[in-house]
């Protein structure tokens, strides 16, 4: 394990520096024990857009005390591909993005969802308390159907909310950050909760919503930032690349930099992105530069991404000369989250009455 005063070091600032920039998500008077699940898809790597809205956050949560769970759900990939790609590598790379944006893996447990085999086990009994006409109409399914890279929908799509239930539920987390688009599915869980609950025994919390008003950051070409697109700025970018990618980005004629989201979305994404890692508004960035021009705009969002992001690249790359490290953060994380599954089964089979 690398402990070098470098790592440390840079690893505190990377922490602090979230701490002290993201939005407090709980009021100091709410935030006693809470446990919180959440996570990452594992079919690519982290970009801006994902630190800024929920990297940042996480670590932020971290800092007041909760109890932080992140699940890389690597068996959700196949719910709308073929086949996972490249997947052991992407999961490692997660971890990797995790730890250098300050994540502790000391404070949080970081796990896949193929190494905890209860959680499968738990899907049963969930999936027999939704009906097939609730699962068709939940938009998350249906946007997903929509998207499939797949020759044909698989079954696993139509369990694809009710695997995420047990996500959820299999910790018993109480809070899950998510965006408006994700409510209906977190609606779902809570039904599940509660159906059995009804049924069998009181086990499972309804988990709240943790609502983020975390900036939605385009992509370089003003559209959706993606990993599929080729239109973000990865968190493991260096300087030049960085520059290069900012170069390109969508603006428009006009010489006068303004913030308007509305009419403006290249030009505006620009200059909140500078604005985010400078830890000021928008508008003031956008009156600085004037009829600078799209030129400015770039130099100066260029400047402001790799001055904020300079401590997690070092530490990033640190990390990534130590994947012994990354492995043994997940085995741990592992076998923490199969600890908690195994408890949480047993109260399950006991409720149901089965051996």
């Amino acid at each position: 394990m690398s402990t070098t005063s470098t790592s440390t070091t840079a690893a505190a600032t990377v922490a602090e520096h979230a701490a002290d920039t993201a939005r407090p998500l709980l009021a100091e008077s709410a935030a006693g024990h809470h446990r919180i699940l959440t996570g990452d898809r594992p079919t690519g790597p982290l970009h801006l857009g994902h630190y800024f809205g929920t990297l940042q956050n996480r670590v932020q949560l971290q800092s007041q005390g909760l109890e932080l769970m992140i699940v890389i759900p690597d068996y959700q990939v196949i719910t709308d591909r073929d086949r996972a790609d490249r997947l052991a590598e992407h999961v490692e790379n997660l971890v990797l993005d995790y730890l250098a944006a300050g994540v502790d893996p000391a404070r949080a447990t970081i796990f896949t969802h193929s190494s905890v085999p209860a959680l499968n086990q738990l899907m049963l009994p969930f999936l027999s308390l939704v009906s097939i006409a609730e699962l068709s109409r939940n938009p998350t399914v249906k946007d997903e159907i929509a998207h499939s890279r797949q020759a044909a929908v698989s079954g696993l799509m139509f369990t694809y909310p009710v695997h995420q239930a047990a996500d959820i539920l299999f910790c018993k987390a109480d809070l899950v950050p998510v965006g408006q688009d994700q409510l209906p599915h977190l609606e779902l869980t809570r039904t599940v909760a509660r159906r059995f609950n009804d049924r069998y025994a009181a086990i499972f919390p309804e988990p709240q919503a943790l609502l983020s008003d975390a900036p939605l950051l385009l992509g370089t070409d003003a559209g959706k930032m993606s990993k599929s697109r080729n239109n973000a700025i990865t968190l493991g970018a260096d300087e030049d690349e960085t520059a290069r990618l900012l170069r390109g980005a969508v603006t428009d004629p006009d010489r006068r930099i303004t913030y308007d989201p509305d009419h403006r979305p290249g030009v505006s994404n620009l200059l909140l992105l500078s604005a985010l890692c400078q830890g000021r508004d928008p508008h003031q960035v956008a009156e600085e530069i004037g009829d600078g021009g799209a030129a400015v705009l770039k130099r100066t969002t260029t400047e402001a991404v790799n001055e904020y992001f300079r401590p997690l690249r070092a530490r990033r790359a640190e990390l990534a000369t130590d994947r012994a490290l990354l492995r043994e953060t997940l085995r741990a994380g592992s076998a923490r989250a199969n600890a908690i599954a195994d408890r949480t089964l047993d109260e399950v089979r006991a409720a149901m009455g089965t051996f």
